[in-house]
């Protein structure tokens, strides 16, 4: 649709807001289908996954990171990101380490590999940038955007 055909989706009867063209939610979902594919090509030579790369681009930001700490940021619950970091440790890239004044918790460490990886990773963001089409104002903005409706979606859910 262009920006002139665009209708105003407050006017317009429960039944037309029911299509499946009018969906937010489906947009958002078959841009991150989209998204999905291009990190998978974009990472198959980094051998990582895609939430394994934001787990990896947590700690090559930030350092050491409880594994708490991660989920925050990434929005993961522990039952995802558990198993994650499992495979992670197995590929060698990074070690968990218990604390000794706290059973439950767990400090996340980059080995030299996972450390080294971050170099090889460098191009995937740039390449990403160009495969969207989207300049870098309006991928700002569109980061913007999709950070205010995720905070007004949390507040809406409690």
């Amino acid at each position: 649709m262009t920006p002139s055909a665009t209708p105003d989706l407050t006017e317009l009867p429960d039944t037309e807001l029911l299509k499946l063209d009018h969906q937010v939610c489906f947009s958002l979902q078959a841009a991150s289908r989209a998204f999905g594919g291009f990190y998978r090509e974009a990472l198959r030579d980094l051998g990582l996954t895609y939430p394994q790369y934001l787990a990896m681009m947590v700690l090559w930001e930030h350092g050491p990171q409880q594994v708490k700490t991660i989920g925050e940021r990434l929005h993961l619950d522990s039952g995802t990101l558990s198993p994650l970091l499992k495979r992670l440790e197995s590929a060698g890239l990074v070690r968990r380490e218990r604390s000794p004044e706290d059973e439950r918790s767990v400090t996340v460490h980059l080995t030299d590999a996972g450390a080294g990886l971050r170099e090889r990773a460098l191009p995937v963001p740039r390449s990403i940038l160009a495969a969207t089409g989207l300049s870098v104002q309006e991928i700002l903005a569109l980061q913007e955007t999709l950070g205010r409706l995720t905070v007004s979606l949390g507040r809406a859910v409690g």
